[in-house]
């Protein structure tokens, strides 16, 4: 986890939970080999961008700007046309030596005009790549998405693209955003796009919940070599066997992830949607009572 999504440029008129990016990006800390990336949806979020780039001395200013094209009538504009005018966008965000990542959104369901079709979201990406993005992200923005219809839309982007500069986005709307993730890996894109404690949603989605939570996806891919202490046994007193997970994720610390996620829902004063962050909370506060009774006892 070295890219950290610290904000976005769109308006505060129709998402204000971003109005504070600028602040978050000059008040954010330096971290050995980590960056930080913004979402930019159009001309106006690159210059504000740009504007606090060129304002800042700081090193960890060094934001990619993610390049935002909704399969949605929304925006009131055909796809085509956003694609025009995200052209000229990346070309400048390329030439002042920024990272460039696309962004495809509802690619599977869109609140406005219901399926959508793979062969949609299979154009829109070539695009993308063709404008200079290092990188696509597939976003599942309404959470509709089943690993059946997620590999369908991937391997029809695939005949275009290159699976290994593909990303996937999956809300847990439907409860199935981990299981369309192990699919995706099974597919062959190894990025993925989460939010602690699940934070967030789609505001034009009624419904929508936030992105699949990353505990969810640590404890997905690495559970069973995080789960209980190192070497405890079996109910029955049997040494457990040693499990040897498939994926690697890096050296991340699950149990201080879900304290972070518990932390920041609480500071937005609602509950973690994590379900491992919920169930290694409990056992954690289960062993703590159980510590406090034995010592009761002494």
């Amino acid at each position: 986890m070295r890219n950290i999504e610290a904000g976005s440029f769109v308006s505060p008129k129709w998402v204000p939970q971003m109005a504070g990016t600028a602040e978050v990006l000059a008040l954010i800390g330096s971290f050995p080999k980590t960056s930080y990336s913004v979402l930019v949806p159009n001309q106006k979020g690159l210059d504000d961008l740009l504007q606090i780039l060129s304002a800042s001395t700081s090193p960890n200013l060094h934001a990619n700007p993610h390049l935002q094209c909704v399969l949605s009538r929304k925006h009131k504009r055909s796809v085509s046309g956003s694609l025009e005018r995200l052209a000229p966008v990346a070309r400048r965000a390329l030439d002042a030596g920024l990272k460039v990542r696309g962004y495809v959104s509802v690619v599977v369901t869109c609140p406005f005009s219901g399926r959508v079709d793979p062969r949609r979201v299979r154009d829109v990406s070539r695009e993308l790549v063709q404008m200079g993005c290092y990188e696509v992200s597939l976003g599942d923005t309404t959470g509709a998405g089943t690993p059946a219809n997620i590999r369908g839309m991937l391997e029809e982007v695939a005949k275009e693209v290159d699976v290994g500069i593909l990303a996937g986005h999956f809300h847990d709307t439907n409860g199935t955003a981990t299981a369309n993730i192990m699919t995706a890996l099974d597919f062959g894109l190894r990025t993925f796009d989460a939010s602690v404690g699940g934070l967030g949603g789609c505001p034009y989605s009624p419904g929508a919940t936030g992105n699949v939570a990353t505990e969810d996806v640590v404890y997905a891919l690495t559970g069973d070599r995080l789960f209980g202490d190192i070497g405890e046994p079996y109910g029955n007193g049997e040494p457990a066997k040693t499990v040897q997970s498939q994926w690697d994720v890096g050296p991340v610390d699950l149990a201080r992830l879900a304290g972070i996620g518990e932390w920041i829902s609480g500071v937005l004063g609602r509950e973690t949607t994590s379900r491992a962050g919920k169930a290694l909370l409990a056992r954690r506060k289960r062993g703590e009572e159980h510590k406090r009774k034995e010592g009761a006892k002494l």
